[in-house]
């Protein structure tokens, strides 16, 4: 987060990268994984990010706070931690109580550690190689929890000096993580201060993915003033997409002193395409920046202009967070109960759920789930009986003629192992009754 540099002079250099390679895990994984350029759940299920950045590290007393951005519609928490090199080291039993934390709120947990940021340029950062020395020392306390932690290597881990080793040293990182018995999915931050203005993450992203022999890498792009047009944010996230390597926004925000980042776009952009983002941040910035704050003073009932932008606007978090399906109980049977219809074409079923609803509008959520084996598409149908009409959908492609409805799956969350769901939801318009109506669900 320093001032944008000139990128002059940086060779735009194609993502030259045989999609096929990373099509799928190096072997199946006891948590979070990576496939086709997508992170998927322990039970197979695409997982989309959709969360906010907490400072725990400087506000650990503050632990109200998970349940708070939970009961605003997140499902992921990144989380701040210090190695104990430049603030307070995050102990193992404090990081422990984070994870429980994140778990009874069934919120995924991002852990990072923070000391890294700007390593290279800022006095007192630590390189990713002392990083992983605090992971391995966290061992013990990350075992067993890849279902619902991802390891976040080093926040920001070169600022916009002495980073051209960022591939190497991201690389060996990995590699130690591995060779250190960690298997969860590992995230790696972009050089310059997390905004690869100089294209380095880019231009090697796929050498670094190729480090891990899991295939269980997502590398996270901080936007802040460096993508202050929709064409940088397009042409960045989509360079990662045709690439098939899987990519989040770890970190942004709607104005910053390097600049003014287009937030509507980064929203946008990552709901039509299926990428993740955690907003900066919950509560508690300073330095000048106490604009990034979501909440005032840590209270979800005082949300700022930024937060009610993140939490409730168009694109939101409200609008397309989904709960991880870890978190949904035992799997979905693969045959259905006695009361539950038996899913045509041995495909899928569907089911309706109003979500939210006000007078004269209502939000809706249709789950979607396999049967008995994997399908590669769907089709979900229904027809409204009191003259509903949908107004806005995500994560869907729909089409309405008079009170039928038509809704297909998108290019990223057609493909459904047995048992798994993907979801989609949609805003619309009622008068006098509401009543949800039957949903068909026909797989291919």
């Amino acid at each position: 987060m320093k001032t944008r540099l000139s990128a002059a002079g940086a060779t735009l250099l194609a993502l030259l990268v045989t999609v096929l390679a990373f099509g799928q895990p190096a072997h199946a994984a006891a948590g979070f994984s990576v496939a086709g350029g997508k992170l998927y759940d322990a039970n197979g299920s695409e997982f989309i990010m959709r969360g906010v950045n907490h400072a725990h590290t400087w506000y650990p007393q503050q632990t109200s706070s998970f349940a708070d951005v939970k009961a605003l519609g997140a499902n992921t928490v990144r989380v701040v931690l210090s190695s104990g090199d430049r603030w307070t080291r995050n102990t193992n039993a404090d990081v422990a109580n984070v994870i429980s934390l994140c778990k009874a709120n069934r919120l995924i947990c991002v852990l990072e550690v923070h000391d890294t940021t700007g390593y290279g340029e800022q006095s007192g950062a630590i390189t990713l190689d002392r990083a992983v020395d605090y992971w391995l020392s966290l061992a013990d306390v990350l075992a067993g929890q890849e279902r619902y932690v991802i390891v976040n290597i080093g926040n920001e881990p070169y600022g916009n000096q002495n980073y051209a080793s960022w591939a190497t040293d991201s690389a060996n990182a990995i590699k130690r993580l591995r060779a250190g018995g960690l298997t969860h999915t590992i995230m790696v931050d972009a050089p310059n201060w997390g905004q690869d203005w100089s294209f380095t993450m880019r231009d090697n992203a796929a050498s670094v993915f190729a480090a891990d022999p899991a295939r269980n890498t997502v590398f996270s792009i901080h936007m802040y003033g460096v993508f202050d047009t929709a064409a940088e944010i397009s042409d960045y996230l989509g360079r990662f997409r045709a690439a098939g390597l899987p990519i989040v926004v770890g970190e942004f925000g709607f104005n910053h002193s390097d600049g003014n980042p287009d937030e509507d776009a980064i929203l946008a952009y990552s709901q039509a395409n299926g990428i993740g983002w955690l907003g900066w941040s919950w509560s508690g910035n300073g330095g000048g920046v106490e604009y990034l704050d979501l909440a005032t003073n840590f209270n979800p009932a005082s949300l700022t202009d930024w937060g009610r932008r993140l939490f409730n606007g168009v694109n939101g978090i409200r609008q397309t967070a989904r709960e991880a399906s870890v978190f949904g109980g035992t799997p979905p049977p693969t045959t259905p109960p006695p009361t539950t219809p038996p899913p045509t074409n041995g495909g899928c079923t569907a089911t309706y759920t109003v979500t939210n609803q006000w007078q004269g509008g209502f939000q809706g959520e249709v789950r979607v789930t396999a049967g008995a084996r994997a399908i590669t598409g769907w089709t979900a149908g229904w027809t409204f009986a009191n003259g509903q009409r949908i107004t806005q959908s995500w994560n869907v492609a729909l089409t309405s003629s008079g009170t039928t409805v038509t809704a297909r799956n998108t290019d990223y969350n057609g493909r459904l192992a047995a048992g798994a769901s993907a979801s989609f939801g949609f805003l619309g318009s009622w008068t006098g009754t509401n009543s949800p109506p039957a949903v068909s669900c026909t797989a291919s």
